[in-house]
């Protein structure tokens, strides 16, 4: 049973929240859970005033949160009278010993939450900036003991109410079908939901209630009133999680060692192995002495799925080959980018379609149909989307082979093996009969439950955020020697995570001062990852699997990405902790609408956000210079830069350039001969999309879209090129001249690592997506929505620079039209 199996993993669930709420120095055990990271403390800086904001803040979204929990316990409720009420007649659905037992302190924890609720929403709804709630929270933490007798009896309430379900088809229709309350201004009435997931719901509550009582400490001011309380509510919420720790820590124990020692889960995850040719989804599991690779078999419908061990290293064997020992990567044929763009597309149209049937109340059977083929995608782009070689070796036999999204998730797991290789270990080989204790005990022990794709998510888990995440890395201290460094930041998409900025590297510091900002977008984003490397210029380290020198990592951190901390004008700063080194760096997060609006400049003498006609006009060019100067510059150093145009240049240079431009200044060549080249390929980027109206213009948008979905071939193709011709001379001219040179960049793709497919993702939307009037039409709320017309903007780009050289004077000699109004 799931939820079963989410309680034997509480305690990792509970480590890995730790880690972002413990305050004071400690140290913890290793994390468990494959999202959780090193251990690190979060320090902010923050005013008084906006702390009192962001207080109100975090206190609103937990009581959004506390009324649904209040909905779920109630929903719980509901059976247990009726149910009492039968059980003293002639024909009882359950005993009173099993009411008992399956709803066993369900009513105290909804009498405690009530409570709480009913005093806590009229101090949150009548706000003062010098309200008191503390001692709402330091009571609320003092009766904590209701559930650690929950906790203690939780496995028994399932067990019951699992076998209660098989021997009573009444039972088994109410516990399948219990209905949740909306919340107040919701307008979904009820959602259905098992008495299994409403069972796990006290368990998750502790933790995410003292994941809050941090969040607000963070934003009390120290001299509030409210301090001490909060302060002495975290330390027994804190207490009392450690309890549950040392209470649930023997269930983890179904194995020995060969030394006779208690042999413990330490991590465990999905990852991307490459066995014969192709790649396969595993389940890894690394316990404290050996490391082993799983999968699921499939069982027939009302069985307990079971693993199947495909192979196990014991660690004193474990050893990771050096890129330059590595043998080359066995073939395996890479999923070209614009198939995996296509499952980004299926994957976001389909959530639209769920979110609509939903809104309209459609039957659960077309939502399940729809949520079935959603996985169906993610889970291809899970399989297909790792790229980055992890490789362990047996000493006594054969070498193994995961791809992983992330240099952070290789790191995590090659510190978590190295970690327990300090230890004494002994090399061992396990029988048939132990090997098969211990696969069995995987799918007890397993902290991870589901395939980390979006259709596993719960219904009321954060979509992420869409939009723009502004970024400044500013300094880093605490490096015992100097070395070249700097820092890269990754973002999560669609299940996994990519790298989205790189900050130039510091030569010779033990104090790097960066003070750069990035601009990264976010695809339902919802952890920032900070990674600072030592730059490594020895070209004999090169890994063979991708021909890249490999730079030590010095340190990770990764932090939640919390839309109410982030969704402000303002900028937050925080302090990233990572094996003794901090990262000082701020971010502010803007969202998509806000951040894309074409606006025209004030002052028409510039190039930014100035019809194009005017500047070529005044130029007296065909290309704006700004285009030509950049693209020359790109073609002359950066034409073989890993993830040109992807990579995020320095915000600040960026501006530097542009103001550079728009005052037309002398010093232009000069400047741009210095600059970043990723800041030249970002300038280039922002003219575009601050043109007042896209380079492919407000009035052929609609055309440009319905011309991209013609299936026939040959009608797409007079379409596509009557758009083209049908352009403004000036536009036409510039956009010929850039595909060109996008072209020669995807030429180097086994360099750049930029294929035309990539660089149609990073410019269609910028030179087609219309201007703000325009928008208006176009544009929705739902994320998904706009991500799928972003697919359309990226498709229309790629079918240009797919197609043969396009010249300017064959367009115009070429008098076949064809209607725009397709």
């Amino acid at each position: 049973m799931e939820e079963e199996e989410e309680a034997i993993g509480f305690l990792d669930k509970v480590l890995e929240d730790e880690d972002v709420f413990l305050l004071e120095e400690c140290e913890l055990g290793t994390p468990t859970s494959p999202g959780s990271g090193s251990p690190f403390l979060v320090a902010v800086k923050v005013e008084a005033g906006k702390g009192l904001e962001m207080r109100k803040l975090v206190l609103s979204g937990f009581l959004a949160s506390e009324e649904i929990y209040i909905n779920q316990l109630e929903a719980l409720l509901l059976p247990m009278k009726p149910l009492k009420a039968t059980a003293t007649t002639s024909q009882p659905v359950l005993t009173i010993q099993q009411i008992e037992t399956i709803f066993y302190k369900i009513q105290d924890i909804y009498e405690i939450h009530k409570e709480f609720y009913d005093s806590l929403c009229p101090k949150v709804q009548q706000w003062d900036s010098q309200v008191t709630m503390g001692h709402l929270f330091q009571k609320l933490a003092s009766q904590l003991g209701v559930y650690k007798a929950f906790v203690d009896n939780y496995k028994v309430a399932l067990e019951t109410a699992e076998k209660c379900s098989q021997s009573n088809n009444q039972f088994q229709k109410i516990s399948e079908e219990l209905k949740v309350k909306g919340p107040k201004d919701s307008k979904d009435s009820h959602t259905s939901v098992t008495m299994e997931a409403l069972l796990y719901k006290p368990i998750d509550r502790v933790t995410r209630s003292t994941l809050v009582l941090h969040d607000l400490l963070k934003h009390t001011p120290v001299d509030h009133p409210d301090y001490p309380l909060l302060q002495d509510a975290l330390r027994i919420s804190q207490n009392f999680l450690s309890s549950i720790n040392e209470d649930i820590d023997p269930r983890r124990t179904a194995v020995t060692t060969p030394k006779g020692e208690t042999r413990q889960l330490v991590k465990d995850g999905f990852l991307v192995e490459v066995s014969e040719s192709s790649r396969k989804l595993r389940h890894v599991f690394l316990f404290t002495d050996v490391l082993l690779c799983a999968k699921l078999k499939k069982t027939s419908a009302g069985k307990h799925q079971q693993y199947d061990c495909k192979w196990y290293i014991p660690l004193a064997d474990l050893v990771f080959p050096s890129p330059e020992e590595s043998e080359a990567s066995p073939q395996v044929h890479p999923f070209p980018d614009h198939e995996l763009e296509d499952m980004k597309m299926k994957i976001s149209a389909l959530k639209s379609e769920i979110q609509k049937e939903k809104a309209n109340k459609g039957q659960s059977r077309a939502i399940e149909r729809l949520k079935k083929k959603m996985f169906e995608n993610e889970f291809l782009l899970l399989l297909n989307s790792p790229t980055i070689p992890f490789r362990i070796h047996n000493r006594n036999g054969k070498s193994y082979l995961f791809l992983l999204s992330s240099d952070y998730e290789r790191s995590e797991w090659r510190e978590a093996i190295q970690k327990l290789q300090k230890k004494d270990l002994q090399a061992f080989v396990l029988s048939s009969v132990e090997l098969q204790v211990l696969t069995g005990s995987c799918f007890k022990l397993r902290t991870v439950h589901n395939i980390p794709v979006t259709s596993n998510k719960d219904d009321d888990e954060s979509p992420g955020l869409y939009g723009f995440l502004h970024v400044i890395v500013h300094s880093a201290k605490g490096f015992k020697q100097s070395a070249n460094l700097y820092c890269t930041l990754e973002v999560d998409s669609f299940g996994y995570f990519v790298s989205k900025a790189k900050t130039r590297v510091f030569r010779d510091t033990t104090e790097p001062k960066w003070d750069e900002e990035f601009e990264i977008e976010l695809e339902g984003s919802q952890s920032l990852r900070i990674l600072c490397y030592e730059k490594c210029y020895d070209k004999s380290k090169v890994n063979k699997d991708n021909n890249e020198i490999v730079d030590k990592i010095m340190g990770k951190g990764q932090i939640q990405l919390d839309p109410q901390t982030v969704e402000t004008k303002n900028w937050h700063t925080d302090v990233i902790e990572m094996n003794g080194i901090k990262v000082e760096f701020s971010m502010k997060f803007t969202s998509r609408d806000t951040s894309l609006k074409r606006t025209p400049s004030k002052k028409q003498t510039g190039v930014f956000g100035v019809k194009i006609s005017v500047v070529t006009k005044r130029e007296r060019s065909k290309v704006p210079y700004i285009v030509r100067q950049c693209v020359e510059e790109v073609e002359k150093r950066g034409i073989e830069e890993v993830g040109i145009y992807r990579i995020s240049g320095v915000a600040t240079d960026i501006q530097a350039l542009k103001a550079v431009f728009d005052a037309n200044n002398k010093d232009i060549l000069l400047m741009l001969s210095d600059m970043d080249i990723n800041a030249i390929a970002g300038t280039l980027k922002l003219y575009f999309r601050e043109l007042p109206e896209p380079l492919l213009t407000d009035r052929l948008y609609p055309a440009f879209m319905e011309g991209i979905a013609l299936s026939d071939p040959a009608a797409k193709e007079n379409c596509m090129m009557h758009l083209l011709r049908t352009l403004p001379d000036p536009n036409l001219i510039t956009f010929l001249f850039l595909l060109e040179h996008l072209k020669r960049v995807a030429e180097k793709e086994p360099i750049n690592k930029m294929s035309l497919h990539n660089l149609a993702t990073v410019f269609g939307p910028t030179l087609l997506r219309p201007s703000e009037v325009e928008s208006k039409a176009h544009l929705t709320s739902a994320a998904d929505i706009w991500s799928h017309d972003v697919m359309a903007q990226v498709q229309v780009l790629l079918y240009y620079l797919q197609h043969p050289p396009i010249s300017f004077a064959e367009l115009k000699r070429n008098t076949l039209y064809f209607s725009t109004d397709v």
